[in-house]
């Protein structure tokens, strides 16, 4: 039954659009869409028996991933879930995003987000989110908001958790269940009917039923339910590239992990807590995808799929490594050594020879101003690390310049 209403709205969309799939010839169009199941650590996620996610990761794809930013390094960053939403959006650590918590209290908008990205590539690019959480569109995105580049989505269906009415609130937490029932419904049609070229679904559920029971059935149980209730979207998705030429990216993620005493807690940055994983159908995966990704790789990852073209400050200041496509290096660290910098890398490029180091001395971008880098030196990529002096800077912004990418870290001196 479930197909067959997907079939008939897919069938009205043609209708009422009068339109027909591109001709072969054509290039697909690409989509994405990207779901955020709240609070799943990857060990339980291994042991359940998932059939939507087995499917996605057998056509593309699953890994184990990581929150927290660098660990009792600059980038720690709280593994709490506004923080990683936004570390997800963003592809940036909390030390730029600015958000350190679920108040969201002032985000650095300075650090584009991907939808505002997308509407700053074309105006045609058609957005949406479909969330179990306001904050998420307002606070994060910050839709309408003129600091945030005011960003407007086209299709959004949130804003359930206050209504009382249709929802009762219980201390048992089951209203929660139904709303996500609800934006998954409606994401479901949105993408059979209007097929948005980016979209961001949020699901809430699985964490409170993780904090109230920690690793228990309940827990378990609220995760397969919403494995079936990504297999909607998903089984739209397929529909979608059946009946139209379109080439759709689905990524599936959590936004941290969960104690490993009780798996009540979270925020802290121990092993479990910091432990996610990512499940996706692309089929155009690279070897980063291996390397255990962070949290954020899935904003550039969703950038190279849609061919969305990054500005060049923003693109500077990604903490992530997309694992979709070509890119050059990975890993890139910067510790303190003898008196200056050792910058240490991994290639992923066999056929890259030389890359470009920069740095700069200030962090003007965070204030909506512009660093000034200087080039230090074109080195060897295939040493993969470089020693450079920094003399007395206590801080430095150090860019990695190489054909297919921009790479960056901080060497801060203590």
């Amino acid at each position: 039954m479930q197909n067959r209403a997907i079939h008939i709205l897919l069938l009205l969309a043609i209708s009422v659009c009068a339109c027909k799939p591109n001709k072969e010839s054509n290039a697909p169009k690409p989509k994405a869409l990207f779901i955020i199941v709240d609070g799943i650590p990857a060990d339980v996620i291994e042991k359940l028996d998932l059939p939507t996610l087995k499917e996605i990761a057998q056509a593309g794809g699953y890994t184990r991933a990581y929150t927290g930013g660098e660990h009792n390094g600059y980038s720690k960053t709280p593994t709490i879930s506004a923080v990683g939403y936004n570390s997800l959006i963003t592809g940036t650590w909390a030390n730029k995003h600015n958000v350190w918590d679920n108040d969201i209290a002032a985000p650095n908008y300075n650090y584009w987000n991907i939808f505002r990205i997308a509407g700053a590539n074309d105006s045609k690019v058609t957005t949406a989110i479909f969330s179990t959480w306001l904050d998420n569109r307002t606070k994060l995105i910050g839709e309408g908001l003129k600091e945030a580049g005011s960003v407007k989505l086209d299709y959004k269906y949130d804003s359930l958790e206050y209504d009382t009415i249709r929802f009762p609130h219980k201390d048992d937490r089951i209203f929660i269940q139904q709303i996500d029932e609800a934006v998954v419904n409606a994401a479901t049609q949105s993408v059979a009917t209007q097929a948005p070229d980016l979209t961001w679904v949020y699901l809430e559920f699985t964490d409170d039923m993780g904090h109230k029971y920690g690793d228990s059935p309940q827990f378990f149980e609220a995760i397969k339910t919403a494995d079936a209730q990504i297999g909607k979207i998903w089984q739209a998705i397929k529909e979608r590239e059946r009946s139209f030429n379109e080439d759709w990216l689905i990524v599936i993620t959590t936004d941290h992990g969960r104690d490993s005493v009780t798996g009540k807690h979270h925020g802290g940055q121990s092993d479990r807590e910091r432990l996610t994983w990512i499940t996706t159908n692309s089929k155009k995966l690279n070897a980063h995808f291996n390397e255990i990704p962070a949290m954020v790789d899935i904003m550039p990852s969703i950038a190279s799929h849609l061919n969305l073209v990054i500005p060049e400050p923003t693109r500077k200041e990604i903490d992530g490594v997309s694992f979709v496509g070509l890119v050059d290096i990975s890993q890139l660290k910067a510790t303190n050594e003898n008196g200056g910098v050792l910058l240490q890398w991994k290639i992923l490029n066999s056929e890259l020879d030389s890359l470009e180091i920069f740095t700069s001395g200030t962090n003007y971008f965070s204030t909506g101003g512009e660093d000034v880098y200087e080039k230090v030196k074109t080195v060897s990529a295939k040493e993969e690390r470089f020693w450079f002096n920094t003399e007395d800077s206590v801080f430095s912004k150090i860019l990695i310049k190489t054909p297919n990418q921009y790479l960056n870290v901080w060497a801060v001196k203590k």
